[in-house]
Parts: structure tokens; sequence; C-alpha cells
């Protein structure tokens, strides 16, 4: 059974958690183009050595990110994100209903 370390619920059975991503830089949602948005959304970069990635607890719904051997698949540590984000990204307001009808 392989375990992951969560930093707010401690070590769990690996089949609690859904696997998120590899963390990199956001464009301006506000400035990028269509292109760029996509690119950052869909590609990833698929290294070969430690990777941070995104994880969620599936219990909690906690977000946190994981230092991974992608070769290995050990785990090196997972960590809360306010260690790397000192502030919350906004985004745009949803569209009102009379905006969204075509």
């Amino acid at each position: 059974m392989k375990i992951m370390p969560c930093p707010l619920n401690g070590p769990r059975n690996i089949s609690e958690f859904t696997y998120g991503g590899e963390l990199k830089a956001m464009p301006d949602p506000s400035h990028c183009s269509d292109a760029e948005w996509a690119a950052y959304v869909f590609n990833s970069d698929n290294l070969a050595g430690v990777v941070t990635e995104w994880w969620m607890h599936n219990a909690s719904s906690y977000w946190f990110l994981a230092e991974r051997h992608t070769v290995s698949d050990e785990i090196i540590r997972t960590f809360d994100p306010q260690e790397l984000f000192k502030q919350r990204v906004d985004f745009a307001a949803p569209a009102k209903v009379e905006e969204a009808t075509v």
C-alpha cells in the first residue's frame, strides 16, 4: 500500500488523492491569448526527475503541493501552498444570466 503524507490530514492511502497537474506559472488571464491560456491548462513539461505537483485529498477537498520524482514515483515532500503563494488570485466574476444567453 502506497502512503502519501497529507499536510493537513497526515499519512493516507494514495487512493484518497487526486492528481491535479504540475505546478507552473499561470499567465495573466486578462491579458494572455487563447493559445497561451490553452497551453497553460492542457500542456505539461512531463519532465523526468523531481517535479512539484498539485494534489487534492478527496475526503477533505484540501489542495496541496507535493515534490515527486517522476521516474521512481518517490514522494520527496508535501507542503501547504501558502509556502509559495502569499495572495489569492481573483478571477473575473461569473457572467450574469442575461449576458450568458444568446
